[in-house]
């Protein structure tokens, strides 16, 4: 059992599952042509090594030509001549090293589409996580995991095909050479050179793994503290922590230079040690084929073959403790990925589930009971119901459950107990794909993507038309702000949307919903960006747009609702008053109630 991190451990059978789970990518069964490249490598790589092992053989008798040894064993010197093996001994290299290139050559699509296919599988897999997992994953740790994880895989199937495999395969030939050339003594010393070489690389690979291990955690988390800073550069700079955040960032850096510093000594040790093994066992058959030159059983060729042999055993052993290495953190970084795979759906599609058939548009909340952790409890058995058309508005004071509503509407989530259904059809029952194609959603918090204006509000429709975006900006009245910029809608925006102001952004989150055109609107807070002047004209916009669709309208300011065909105060996860605006006042109860404190605020602040 080998342990990498904390309390988790990776066992051999672990290893095997992990490359279990990676042959698929090597050997796809839907793709006949990358199974033959796979064979075509193999073939290629074997006779790179028969070319690689014969070569000494023809050295040897090249040697044997020129110094006059007519030995019965150098009966194809004699045939070939001194020339010819010399020219056999050119051919021989050459072509171990031409096939090696091809091998390389015809493999490079197969590790490139395995490498595709998994970073497609991952990015489709955390896009599928429910979002109780992305508002608790770490962002800069998980694109670590990602990144490290698929460029494993390649790494592995490369490494363990053309670095263990042939090693392997070579140092078979090579006993098989000793063995026949020569005798089981030979055979016996470099099996025995080669048994305590792999030992002791294993150990301290073994012990250099744990150190790089904790490097990459110091590694990742110096990153995530990296990137959390920038994410929040205006919240560092409106603190003046610039210096404490330096500080946290470099308390990492400094956990990744300790390991880095030991990570170096024991690679120290570590070539040292192979280096004198090595030569051990070399001058140990290099004395072995003296004496049997001396003795005249041994020709000069023999002795320079030994010697080519050794030679060409040590070179891929060199680097076994590095590819030992890479494959094992190659397999923690996979076994991290393959986590990050295996962490289920939270909210998955039925089965054979049709698409939502959205006639009208009706909501409908019915006794439903949720919350977000299984000790909290967030709606105590809401039941509300929307009529196709309607517009209704959601209040009462943060923490209510005003917004759980939304993202139970867009199925963010499925309730514990309870229905929500669009015109009667229970949202568990048909596919997610469909049940967001029908809503928009404004979010009070507008994020864009780190590209232009017009791509962003484009995002609303695919493939929408310049015209359809600019006539979906002039209906959310940012359309002259647009023109007004010296790029125009090719403006960058910058990473989340920071080089607009947040009632820019707003409204170009209005305008993307818009561009969509759904036949139910959830407007989450959607103008608390907005100055009064602007925010008027949005919500005559809003008014337009939702004319013959339901609208779902979530707010704290009650003076942008009163024109709502119904507005419902929500409370302590339940609904505790439902109504006009008129109506509501005329009861006296919590909405007025609410109404006159913001009044008196408004008041107050004016």
């Amino acid at each position: 059992m080998r342990r990498d991190r904390g309390d988790r451990t990776v066992t051999g059978s672990a290893e095997i599952g992990i490359i279990r789970r990676v042959m698929p990518y090597l050997w796809p069964a839907d793709a006949p042509v990358i199974r033959l490249r796979v064979v075509l490598a193999l073939v290629a790589l074997v006779v790179s090594k028969l070319a690689t092992v014969a070569t000494p053989v023809f050295f040897k008798y090249a040697v044997d030509g020129m110094s006059g040894d007519t030995a019965p064993d150098a009966a194809l010197a004699l045939i070939l001549g001194t020339v010819g093996s010399v020219v056999a001994y050119g051919v021989l290299r050459l072509s171990g090293v031409g096939f090696a290139q091809l091998r390389d050559i015809v493999f490079a699509r197969v590790g490139q589409r395995a490498l595709r296919a998994l970073a497609l599988e991952s990015f489709r897999h955390v896009h599928a996580l429910s979002l109780r997992y992305h508002l608790s994953r770490r962002t800069g740790a998980m694109n670590r995991i990602l990144d490290r994880g698929v460029k494993g895989v390649e790494f592995l199937l490369r490494f363990l095909l053309f670095s263990i495999g042939p090693l392997v395969l070579e140092l078979a030939m090579v006993a098989v050479v000793l063995w026949i050339a020569f005798d089981i003594t030979y055979l016996l010393v470099v099996v025995l050179t080669i048994a305590v070489y792999v030992v002791y690389t294993f150990a301290m690979t073994e012990r250099r793994v744990k150190i790089r291990q904790r490097m990459n955690d110091r590694d990742q988390e110096a990153n995530q503290k990296a990137v959390d800073a920038l994410l929040n550069f205006e919240t560092v700079k409106y603190f003046g922590a610039e210096t404490r955040e330096a500080e946290r960032y470099d308390t990492a850096m400094r956990g990744y230079e300790r390991a880095a510093l030991e990570t170096n000594w024991t690679l120290a040790y570590l070539n040292f040690g192979q280096s004198a093994i090595l030569t051990a066992g070399l001058v140990c058959v290099m004395v072995m084929a003296a004496l049997g030159v001396r003795a005249g059983t041994l020709t000069a060729g023999d002795f320079v073959m030994v010697n080519a042999y050794m030679i060409q055993i040590t070179m891929p052993l060199n680097f076994l403790g590095t590819v030992y290495r890479e494959i094992r953190q190659a397999l923690i970084d996979m076994r991290e990925l393959f986590e990050l795979l295996d962490q289920p759906s939270e909210v998955i599609d039925r089965p054979g589930a049709p698409p939502l058939a959205v006639s009208g548009g009706a909501v409908r909340f019915e006794d439903v009971h949720f919350g977000y952790e299984t000790n909290r409890e967030i709606l105590h058995g809401l039941s509300l119901e929307v009529r196709a058309g309607q517009t209704v508005a959601l209040v009462g004071p943060s923490g209510g459950g005003k917004s759980t509503v939304g993202r139970l509407l867009f199925r963010f989530y499925d309730t514990w107990s309870g229905r929500v259904s669009i015109d009667g059809q229970d949202l568990r029952d048909v596919t997610q794909e469909s049940i967001r194609a029908a809503i928009g959603v404004v979010p009070q918090d507008t994020v864009l993507f780190n590209d232009t204006v017009g791509y962003n509000i484009a995002y609303g429709r695919h493939g929408a038309t310049r015209a359809e975006v600019e006539e979906a900006a002039r209906a959310a009245r940012i359309h002259a702000f647009i023109q007004s910029l010296p790029e125009g809608y090719d403006t960058l925006v910058g990473e989340r949307g920071l080089k607009l102001s947040g009632g820019e952004k707003q409204r170009v989150g209005i305008a993307r919903t818009l561009l969509k055109n759904p036949r139910i609107l959830l407007l989450d807070e959607a103008t608390s960006a907005l100055d009064t002047g602007t925010e008027r004209g949005i919500l005559e916009s809003l008014r337009e747009a939702g004319r013959g669709r339901t609208v779902i309208t979530i707010a704290h300011r009650l003076s942008t609702v009163v024109h709502a065909d119904v507005i419902v105060v929500i409370e302590a996860g339940r609904v505790v008053e439902q109504g006009t605006h008129e109506a509501l006042m005329a009861r006296g109860g919590r909405y007025a109630g609410m109404w006159r404190a913001q009044n008196r605020a408004e008041t107050a602040a004016a």
